[in-house]
């Protein structure tokens, strides 16, 4: 039961928080020290910009936008593994070298499959 306090504890924080941002603000409205905002038609558009929508604002979005994102935090995610490596580099031996290697390896050949495959070119 000991354990189970302590997840117990970090649920009703985690509940709190939120739950006491929303009252906190309805609280703060209810006695007129935050404003009711402004209707204006231009804010509440789908994707407030600031500018007037043209055209229909449901158009298709090119999925190249999410590939090379989806690429670039992949490899990104990949290479911040390699700051550990790198602090304790002088400590790890031989066997530890042979592993940064064949992991920078396979982050080698993963590049150059998205390359060969001209993922990251835009066409």
């Amino acid at each position: 039961m000991y354990e189970f306090g302590h997840i117990g504890i970090l649920v009703i924080i985690a509940l709190v928080f939120p739950l006491g941002a929303v009252v906190t603000s309805w609280a703060l409205r209810f006695v007129r020290i935050r404003p009711n905002p402004a209707s204006n038609s231009v804010m509440e558009d789908t994707y407030e910009c600031g500018l007037r929508t043209e055209g229909p604002s449901l158009v298709q979005f090119n999925f190249r936008f999410y590939y090379i994102a989806l690429l670039f935090v992949l490899f990104d995610v990949e290479i911040i593994f390699l700051f550990p490596w790198a602090l304790v580099f002088d400590k790890i031996g031989w066997q530890g070298y042979v592993e940064g290697l064949g992991f920078i390896g396979i982050l080698c050949l993963g590049i150059l499959y998205a390359w060969r495959k001209r993922a990251l070119e835009w066409r």
